[in-house]
C-alpha cells in the first residue's frame, strides 16, 4: 500500500528553522515527483514547492529563497529545508506524490493521487 508519512513539523519562532521529511513506503519514491502544500486555518491548500523524479525543483513565491527542497531517493524521502521562517509560515505541511514526466512537478493540489497526513508548523514567539 502506497503511503506517505510527514515528519518534523513543531514550533518555531520566528527566524528560525524546521526540516520536514516526507517518507515513502509501498512504492519506490525515484519513480515519482513530489509536492509540498500547506494548509492554514480557514485558507485553502497551496503548493509551496515541489520537485521532479530527477531533481528539478520548483517554489512559490511566498517562500523563494526561504524553503529548499531536495531528495533522497536511497532514503526514499523528500525533505523540505526551511529557514527565516515567519508566522504566515504556520500551516499544515502535507506532501504528495504523482508520476510526472521526468523533469516536470506540480504545484497544483489536483495533479496529486497520493497524499499524506500533514505535519504542523507553528511559528510564533
Amino acid at each position: 500500500q502506497l503511503q506517505l508519512v510527514e515528519s518534523g513539523g513543531g514550533l518555531v519562532q520566528p527566524g528560525g528553522s524546521l526540516r520536514l521529511s516526507c517518507a515513502a513506503s509501498g512504492f519506490t519514491l525515484d519513480d515519482y515527483a513530489i509536492g509540498w502544500f500547506r494548509q492554514a486555518p480557514g485558507k485553502e491548500r497551496e503548493g509551496v514547492s515541489c520537485i521532479s523524479r530527477v531533481g528539478r525543483t520548483k517554489y512559490a513565491d511566498s517562500v523563494e529563497g526561504r524553503l529548499t527542497v531536495s531528495r533522497d531517493n536511497a532514503e526514499n524521502t523528500v525533505y523540505l529545508q526551511m529557514n527565516s521562517l515567519k508566522p504566515e509560515d504556520t500551516a499544515v505541511y502535507i506532501c504528495a506524490a504523482e508520476r510526472f514526466a521526468d523533469y516536470q512537478c506540480s504545484g497544483l493540489t489536483g495533479d496529486y493521487g497520493y497524499w499524506g497526513q500533514g505535519t504542523q508548523v507553528t511559528v510564533s514567539s
